[in-house]
């Protein structure tokens, strides 16, 4: 199954003041594709994406009183289900599984183990889910930087810790 990286092309987004403006000017993307880790970088790699995506949507939903897997596995599922070239109908209860483990504090990698390593035709919806969970936090966040910001964050902690 070849590799289809998902359509992430910036579009005008609306501004205080209602003017547009473009969400990536420093032309971040190429070719119009957003490329996350691939099966060379592991799922596990993915799945802590997901984790930490998942981490910070449950705070801000308890923070509001709600329940994130309420909240974010629907929309999550049903937007994968309009993409069937990337998530095949039998992958989606996989994804929604890691997404619920996310939610609940468990690691999402750790139910994989018991099957092996991500395979190549498993590693188009786990990217899939790991770019929706961004593109939730930024629509949530009102900001199309954000989920990217956040990782940046992580990880300059992580190499100022080292």
């Amino acid at each position: 199954m070849a590799r289809t990286p998902v359509d992430a092309t910036p579009r005008p987004v609306a501004t205080k003041g209602g003017k547009a403006a473009d969400p990536r000017p420093d032309g971040q993307l190429r070719g119009g594709r957003a490329e996350l880790p691939s099966a060379a970088g592991g799922g596990g790699s993915l799945c802590a994406l997901i984790y930490m995506f998942m981490t910070w949507l449950r705070k801000a939903h308890e923070s509001e009183g709600k329940d994130v897997i309420e909240y974010v596995v629907p929309t999550l599922v049903a937007t994968m289900r309009m993409m069937p070239r990337s998530c095949p109908p039998e992958v989606i209860p996989m994804m929604a599984g890691l997404v619920i483990a996310a939610g609940t504090e468990l690691s999402p990698h750790l139910g994989r183990q018991q099957y092996g390593d991500w395979t190549k035709e498993e590693m188009i919806p786990l990217e899939a889910t790991a770019f929706l969970l961004a593109e939730h936090i930024n629509r949530i966040a009102g900001n199309p930087e954000f989920a990217t910001r956040m990782i940046v964050d992580a990880l300059t902690n992580i190499a100022g810790e080292g």
